[in-house]
């Protein structure tokens, strides 16, 4: 009987634990960068990064899916405060989800605290060292906090990564005429 009550009480506590795979180590996204970095057609490009920012979307616990969901279309929306709240939340639940760093962190931007955008950016990274969106994000702050060596550093590193970012192209082009007139 003891045996009975214990193995329940482990069962209730096992099913009370939030236990979340974040994605940014599902093993699929090795070949998807090697593919990225490698592919000759901007098509395919566009494809492949889209695969990649859907897995790091993706999260196995419905809760936190849900919050990242709702943060997203608060964001989108416009609605800092809400968004906030829900990437709190989610970052509270799934510490280890790469994403919901990286999501508050552009909320903190867009709201115009790069400072705190910055920071969410640094663990975004520890989690996923190859984000370009995270790196991409970096070299923006860095460019509103007028720190363009900085800046140009993150583009050419997100470039690395993803060789497709245009914008990111067009970033680095102008930082290196901003530097050259400067010297």
């Amino acid at each position: 009987m003891k045996k009975l009550y214990l193995i329940f009480i482990i069962s209730i506590f096992l099913s009370m634990s939030v236990v979340v795979q974040a994605d940014q180590y599902d093993l699929r996204l090795d070949g998807l960068f090697s593919r990225l970095t490698t592919t000759k057609n901007g098509g395919m490009a566009q494809l492949i990064s889209e695969d990649i920012w859907n897995i790091w979307s993706r999260l196995d616990n419905q809760e936190v899916s849900e919050l990242f969901r709702h943060g997203e279309s608060a964001m989108n929306r416009g609605d800092f405060q809400a968004a906030l709240k829900d990437f709190n939340k989610v970052i509270e639940i799934a510490p280890d989800f790469a994403e919901g760093w990286n999501k508050r962190a552009t909320v903190y931007y867009q709201a115009g605290n790069y400072q705190a955008s910055l920071e969410d950016i640094i663990e975004t990274l520890k989690l996923e060292p190859r984000h370009f969106g995270a790196i991409t994000g970096r070299g923006l702050c860095y460019m509103k906090l007028d720190k363009w060596q900085l800046a140009l550093t993150s583009f050419e590193q997100a470039l690395v990564i993803n060789p497709w970012l245009q914008r990111v192209s067009e970033n680095i082009k102008s930082l290196k005429r901003m530097l050259k007139q400067a010297v």
